[in-house]
C-alpha cells in the first residue's frame, strides 16, 4: 500500500483522525465526541485522558477501517483546540486538574486587574494579544493558585504546562518529549512573538515557573517517534499546529494577503501578513502562522467563540435539533427570521468587540416566533459575527474583501454560506476539502519527512468545490445587519447592567 499521513485532529467537542493520500484526498477517517464540563457558570472543563483516550481510539479506529497498519503511516501531524490549558505531573503523567477549556472565563476578574494595573499596552507589545481570559496565561494561574500543592510541585519542576499539542505529543511519544510548535506557543501570551521565546517578564507577571514551558519548535518538524506502547512499530510525529493556523495552512494560504474562515466551534478568521506584524487597530490579534522554519511568519485573527457551538446548544441543552445536519431545512423553512437576532455570546464576545461579560442575548421575540424563526436566527449568528470581523480586516488593511475561502464543519451548510455571501457582499468558497484543519496538519508533517517536497506540490491539490455569489437586495442586507448591530449592543449593555446593580 502507497504511504499515507495521518493527522489527528483534537476539537473542542470531539477528537478526529483522518488519513490522506498524496492528492490530499482523504481515505479513511474517525470522530468520537467527548464529555463537557461546565462546574460553575461560564466555566468549561475537559478531562485530559478522556481526551487522550478518545485521540487513541479514533487513531486506531481509522487505521481498522482502511486496512492501514503503522508501517503505512509515512508521519503523524497534530492539530489542536488552541489555549485549553493542561498540567501534569511530569513523572506520573497524571493531570492535577481538568484542562481549562480556551472558552472559560473564570479568570477574567484576573485580566481586569491587570489592565487597571496598566499591563495591556506589555501584553499587546509583545504577544499581539488583547489581555483576555481565553488565552491560556491567566488559566495555568489559577491551577497553580487553586489546586493544593502544585504552586510548590511546580517550583520544583514536578509539572508540565502544555497546550492539547503538547499533551498529545508526550503521550504518543511515552513520556520523552515536551514541545509545542510557534503557533500554539503564541496563543499562551506568555511568548514573545518576535523574539520567539517565552518571554521572562510575563512568566513572572502570572507567577508562572519557567521550568513547566514545552520546548517550542516550528510546526513542520520531527518531534519525535510514538512510542512502542502506544503504535507497535514508531510513527514519526512530524507536524503540530493550532487548528486555526493549520486551517490557514491546507487552504494553502500561504502568501500576504490571502485568508480563510473557519465555521468550528467557534469562528475564526485568518489573514496571512507575510514576514511582518500588522498590529491592528480594530480589536483583532497578531498572531504567527504554521511553516518549516525557524522564522516563522504573521497573520490577522479575529475569534468568534460562540459559532457551531449554538448549533449544538439547539440540539443538547434546547433539544430543538436533533442534528446540526437538519438546521439547513428548517432555517429554509421560513423566509426569515420574523424578526428575531441572537448573539450567542455565551462566553463573551471576542474579535472585535472582546467583552468579556457579554451574555447570550435575545431580541424581537414576538407570539408569532416559531421554533424555526428561532434555529434561523442561531444559525445567522455565525454569518453576523464573521462579518464584523471582516470588517475590522478591512479597516486594518485598508481593502475590501474580494473572496473568502471557507472550512469547517458548518460550511458544509449551504444556506449559512449564501446568507455569508449576502451578508458580506462577496463571493464564498468552498474548497473540495472542507476539513483543512486536519489537511494542514497532514501538510506540515508530510513535508517534514519528504512526503510532499513543496508548496506549489500543495497548492496544485486545492480545488473548488462551489462558489457562493450574493444575491440579496442591498436595501434587506442593510436592515439586517442594523438589527444586527441592535442585538449585539443589548448584550453588552444587559451585562453592564448587571455589574453595575451588583
Amino acid at each position: 500500500m502507497e504511504k499515507v499521513v495521518m493527522a489527528l485532529d483534537q476539537g473542542t467537542t470531539s477528537s478526529r483522525c483522518i488519513l490522506f493520500d498524496r492528492k490530499g484526498t482523504i481515505i479513511g477517517s474517525a470522530q468520537k465526541e467527548f464529555r463537557q464540563y461546565y462546574p460553575e457558570p461560564g466555566w468549561v472543563e475537559h478531562d485530559p485522558m478522556e481526551i487522550w483516550s478518545s485521540q487513541m481510539s479514533v487513531m486506531m479506529e481509522a487505521m481498522t477501517q482502511v486496512g492501514v497498519t503503522a508501517r503505512d503511516i509515512a508521519a503523524l501531524g497534530i492539530t489542536n483546540q488552541r489555549e485549553t490549558t493542561i498540567v501534569w505531573d511530569r513523572k506520573t503523567g497524571v493531570p492535577v486538574y481538568n484542562a481549562i477549556v480556551w472558552q472559560c472565563r473564570r479568570t477574567s476578574g484576573m485580566i481586569d486587574r491587570l489592565k487597571a494595573e496598566g499591563f495591556t499596552q506589555m501584553i499587546r507589545e509583545r504577544t499581539g494579544l488583547i489581555p483576555d481570559a481565553y488565552f491560556s496565561a491567566s488559566k495555568i494561574a489559577w491551577i497553580l493558585d487553586h489546586v493544593s500543592g502544585a504552586r510548590e510541585k511546580a517550583e520544583r519542576g514536578e509539572l508540565y504546562f502544555g497546550t492539547v499539542d503538547s499533551w498529545l505529543i508526550w503521550k504518543l511519544t511515552g513520556g520523552k518529549v515536551h514541545a509545542t510548535d510557534y503557533t500554539n506557543a503564541s496563543r499562551t501570551m506568555l511568548f514573545n512573538i518576535h523574539t520567539l521565546q517565552w518571554d521572562p517578564d510575563l512568566l513572572r507577571l502570572f507567577n508562572i515557573p519557567a521550568c513547566m514551558m514545552p520546548e517550542v519548535k516550528p510546526s513542520s518538524y520531527l518531534f519525535g517517534m510514538t512510542a512502542e506502547e502506544v503504535t507497535g512499530i514508531p510513527i514519526r510525529v512530524a507536524g503540530a499546529a493550532g487548528d486555526q493556523q493549520s486551517a490557514l495552512f491546507g487552504q494553502c494560504c500561504f502568501h500576504r494577503g490571502e485568508m480563510k474562515n473557519t465555521y468550528g466551534t467557534g469562528c475564526f478568521l485568518l489573514m496571512n501578513t507575510g514576514d511582518q506584524p500588522v498590529t491592528s487597530e480594530h480589536g483583532l490579534v497578531t498572531t504567527l502562522t504554521a511553516g518549516a522554519d525557524d522564522h516563522p511568519g504573521y497573520a490577522l485573527e479575529g475569534s468568534v467563540f460562540v459559532a457551531g457551538a449554538v448549533i449544538q446548544w439547539l440540539r443538547d441543552e434546547l433539544k430543538m435539533i436533533h442534528s446540526a445536519a437538519e438546521t439547513e431545512q428548517i432555517c429554509r423553512s421560513v423566509p426569515d427570521t420574523g424578526g428575531v437576532f441572537l448573539v450567542p455570546a455565551f462566553t463573551g464576545l471576542g474579535a472585535p468587540v472582546w467583552n468579556q461579560d457579554a451574555r447570550g442575548t435575545v431580541i424581537g421575540l414576538t407570539r408569532g416566533t416559531t421554533r424555526a424563526h428561532f434555529v434561523r436566527a442561531a444559525v445567522e449568528s455565525l454569518a453576523y459575527q464573521t462579518m464584523d470581523v471582516v470588517h475590522a480586516m478591512e479597516q486594518d488593511c485598508g481593502f475590501s474583501l474580494s473572496g473568502l475561502k471557507v472550512d469547517g464543519g458548518a460550511s458544509a451548510n449551504d444556506f449559512i454560506l449564501q446568507f455569508q455571501a449576502d451578508i458580506l457582499r462577496c463571493s464564498v468558497e468552498r474548497p473540495v476539502c472542507t476539513e483543512t484543519t486536519a489537511l494542514g496538519a497532514a501538510y506540515l508533517a508530510g513535508l517534514a519527512v519528504g512526503f510532499w517536497n513543496s508548496l506549489d506540490e500543495l497548492r496544485a491539490n486545492w480545488r473548488l468545490e462551489r462558489s457562493f455569489a450574493p444575491t440579496m437586495e442591498m436595501k434587506q442586507r442593510d436592515a439586517l445587519v442594523r438589527g444586527w448591530r441592535i442585538a449585539e449592543k443589548c448584550a453588552g449593555f444587559a451585562a453592564e447592567e448587571y455589574h453595575r446593580e451588583s
